[in-house]
């Protein structure tokens, strides 16, 4: 009897055992399909993921399995897929390149999750009214020195150099606007920047180390008004030993001697690795060159000795030397480096020798400075300087051409030079900036005319007329903000165009519109090519300088054009028929 009890007992346990093991399976099958970053299916993904947001599983078919599938896509090639029952599910990856939408796997509150999206790109709500003192729509948000894009910032100019369509690198006015009006808009949303003055020319305020045979003395400029530092080395420069993290602007008064090749370096060391790079800023002409540690930057200081102010990104210029090199193609962070140095070599004399957190409205300001200096006073316009090519059908752009929006932009950055100092200069530059709005594009300007009626400011003015949206809205933000800042005297001609641009702005508006996004301009219509659709980035912009302008104008077709557009961004369709 007790051996018959036992052989029971162990048959029992046996189908215990069998039991939980069919059970833990059955979940495991259930669950792998459920979290596959790669797959996902068309129908009750909701349910999905509201059951396991509250702990449960799905397990599919009744063992949870599912077996693979050829998916055969318009007849023309296959995609492997997988079919669970009468669901059928396609990967991810095929589902992000054909429709052109985007997803990750992300964890919070303890599950995790698929996050699909069908946009990349970012809308910026306004919340008041746009004017032209404050921050420029959103471009606190941008970083235009550290762009691809960007061969360096020159030292000369204080502004970039952009390697867009010619590698050897050109002013390109656009960029340098978008340069200033991002540095305007920091420096009214960022922190006060800390400063650390290294060195003022008046007193001992470091300790340098003066070689033998090299001279350092504080004197007084009668052209600064004020004490500065003379040097003079041979050979071993004079060191300023430093240990100095996280402020890696550095902001300086400088005057070089040309013959004796003098030149201001410092010494940053990665803090983990115990690298050294040194950078270099020398009289020389040539924008940047790099070779192994050694990075320099050209201030192209000329014949004459004269007074510099110099304000330098260090990271920057660091990654721009690296990338040079192709040392450096991920990202660098700046709390692994440090300051470890500065050195004089050559002879000159230095003041007011700073780090800081940063210093905006100096690189506002550069800016501004080149946007005077560079303006054509003849037609009022800054030349692109190299070629680019047309789009087929066009003519290509020759070194020369104006753009309505580098013009707007330009003036973007004037008007607001002009509202801080108060500088006239700032303020004739811009006024004298909205002649090429008056000429046409085929003379030479940036005013095309669509069928002839609707007067349009190119962005690009091809042969034939191309009619960019976002291009043709920064001119007109352009223009608002000379009318808002300048003197009532000196904007007749900016609001007649300002006017006359919202005017045309309303009538072609709805062209752009895809019913599923927008398109970049109409050269569809105008050399019967297919439509350029634009990408998320352009749409969103489209979508942040409709939001903007419907708080200077009560149109509701700014309003509600937004609001439809912003839909189509979250897969949101026009209706068909």
């Amino acid at each position: 009897m007790m051996r018959v009890n036992l052989k029971t007992s162990l048959v029992i346990v046996c189908l215990l055992v069998m039991l939980v093991t069919l059970s833990i399976w059955t979940r495991c099958g259930g669950t792998l399909h459920s979290f596959s970053p790669s797959f996902t299916g068309r129908h009750d993904v909701l349910a999905k993921a509201n059951s396991m947001r509250n702990g449960e599983r799905s397990v599919g078919d009744a063992t949870g399995s599912f077996e693979e599938l050829d998916c055969s896509i318009n007849g023309e090639y296959t995609v492997g897929c997988r079919r669970e029952g009468e669901e059928v599910f396609l990967p991810f990856s095929f589902l992000h390149k054909y429709f052109e939408v985007y997803g990750k796997l992300a964890s919070y509150d303890g599950y995790e999750r698929f996050e699909w999206s069908h946009s990349y790109a970012n809308v910026y709500y306004p919340k008041a009214k746009y004017d032209p003192r404050g921050v420029y729509m959103y471009f606190e948000n941008y970083n235009v020195e550290v762009r691809d894009r960007v061969k360096c910032v020159s030292a000369s100019e204080g502004v970039p150099v952009s390697i867009q369509w010619e590698s050897q690198g050109y002013y390109y006015p656009t960029q340098i606007a978008q340069f200033g009006l991002s540095h305007y808009s920091k420096n009214l949303t960022e922190p006060e920047p800390r400063r650390k003055v290294l060195e003022d020319g008046s007193s001992e305020k470091s300790s340098w180390i003066v070689p033998v045979g090299a001279s350092l003395a504080r004197t007084y400029d009668a052209e600064l008004f004020s004490h500065v530092l003379h040097f003079q080395t041979a050979g071993r420069g004079i060191q300023l030993k430093l240990d100095h993290v996280l402020d890696f602007v550095l902001s300086v008064q400088i005057q070089l001697s040309v013959v004796d090749n003098s030149s201001l370096t410092v010494v940053v060391q990665h803090r983990e690795r115990k690298e050294f790079w040194n950078l270099h800023y020398t009289c020389s002409s040539q924008l940047i060159h790099a070779k192994d540690e050694d990075v320099y930057h050209g201030m192209n200081c000329g014949e004459k000795v004269q007074w510099r102010s110099l304000t330098r990104d260090l990271f920057v210029d660091l990654q721009k030397g690296l990338v040079l090199q192709n040392k450096e193609k991920r990202k660098i962070s700046r709390s692994k480096f440090k300051i470890s140095a500065i050195m004089l070599t050559g002879s000159g004399q230095l003041d007011n020798l700073t780090l800081s957190t940063s210093e905006h409205l100096a690189h506002f300001y550069a800016a501004a400075r080149w946007f005077v200096s560079n303006q054509d006073f003849k037609t009022g316009g800054w030349a692109n300087t190299v070629k680019r090519r047309g789009a087929p059908g066009m003519l290509d752009l020759l070194p020369g051409w104006y753009s309505a929006m580098g013009q707007g932009h330009g003036i973007s950055v004037l008007a607001r030079a002009y509202h801080l100092s108060g500088d006239k200069a700032y303020l004739a530059a811009a006024v004298q900036a909205l002649r090429p709005f008056k000429v046409l594009s085929k003379d030479g300007g940036v005013l095309a005319m669509f069928l002839n009626q609707v007067p349009w400011y190119e962005e690009y003015p091809t042969q034939p007329p191309s009619f960019v949206l976002n291009g043709f809205i920064y001119s007109l933000i352009g223009l608002y903000d000379l009318i808002t800042l300048a003197p009532k005297n000196f904007v007749s001609d900016a609001t007649f165009l300002y006017e006359q641009g919202m005017k045309s702005l309303k009538t072609l508006l709805l062209s752009f519109d895809t019913g599923s996004g927008t398109i970049y301009d109409l050269r569809h219509l105008t050399v019967g090519s297919a439509p350029k659709i634009a990408r998320w980035d352009y749409h969103a912009t489209h979508v942040n300088q409709l939001l903007l302008l419907a708080t200077l104008d009560q149109d509701p077709l700014f309003s509600s054009t937004a609001g439809r557009w912003v839909g189509y961004m979250n897969g949101k369709r026009a209706p068909h028929n």
